[in-house]
């Protein structure tokens, strides 16, 4: 077992001797000195179920994180984790490989080069929206990663109501076009499933924008956007899933939308 995993496993132990599935920063330092491991601040990172300790999925137990350096234990991995539905087509991709493409192998650059490929614009959009010709009020708005904080209360379903309080989010990429709007998280490798209250956190603060009295009407469409970068029989693949909440204010409502993956052919 990993050190990350014991740290986590000694945690969900201390939780449950307690019945108090909420827990602080402070003793997750206090474990992670006992332990020996060196990194507190990613313990708690667990962005997927491979991530979680034994006693975790035999528990049937996620964790999440509830803002001012709080986080809880949680019934239910799958409320939690969504496996990635099948790609529904498989697309070659005339790859125009520019001097900085794939120049590292960061999930920041896997964006950028299906950003400037216009793949992100036919995915999202279904055509490639940036011509000479074309007002450029006209055209896609991309925005670049930041953070932002946000406080909010959604649901799991009927069962469960979280509050999170000033809570910290990455925002990896945003492009917004005549009202519709796509949040992306980039990702490098293979995997099965993600955690998916990032994208519902995302989708509220934009929600929320909607509803503001100059906002309404404007804001039409939003999705969160998983690209999945993988090299497979040395071909570069960018895998690219869409989803949308049916209720912005319950995880259990996430709802898939399409899928593709575009093999990078020089």
């Amino acid at each position: 077992m990993s050190k990350k995993k014991e740290v986590i496993t000694e945690l969900f132990k201390i939780c449950k001797k307690r019945n108090d599935y909420v827990f602080h920063n402070n003793l997750v330092k206090e474990i992670s000195k006992k332990i020996g491991f060196g990194n507190p601040f990613d313990a708690t990172k667990l962005d997927n179920k491979n991530l979680l300790p034994e006693i975790m999925i035999e528990n049937d137990y996620a964790l999440i994180h509830l803002g001012g350096g709080n986080h809880q234990f949680i019934k239910g991995i799958d409320k939690v984790y969504h496996k990635f539905e099948p790609m529904q087509n498989t697309i070659q991709w005339d790859y125009k490989k520019s001097i900085l493409n794939e120049y590292n192998s960061s999930e920041s650059n896997t964006l950028s080069v299906a950003n400037n490929q216009r793949i992100l614009h036919y995915f999202l959009f279904g055509e490639d929206t940036e011509f000479d010709n074309v007002d450029i009020l006209q055209r896609p708005k991309t925005y670049f990663p930041h953070r932002t904080k946000t406080s909010f209360s959604y649901n799991f379903g009927k069962a469960l109501h979280l509050n999170m309080r000033n809570i910290q989010i990455e925002v990896d990429l945003t492009i917004e076009f005549k009202g519709k709007i796509g949040v992306f998280e980039g990702k490098n490798g293979i995997p099965d499933d993600f955690l998916f209250i990032k994208f519902i956190i995302l989708f509220y603060i934009i929600y929320k924008a909607s509803l503001l009295e100059q906002m309404v009407g404007k804001i039409k469409e939003i999705y969160g956007i998983y690209v999945v970068k993988s090299i497979e029989g040395g071909i570069t693949n960018l895998k690219i899933w869409a989803y949308t909440f049916e209720n912005p204010l319950d995880i259990t409502s996430i709802k898939f939308v399409k899928s593709a993956c575009y093999q990078l052919i020089i």
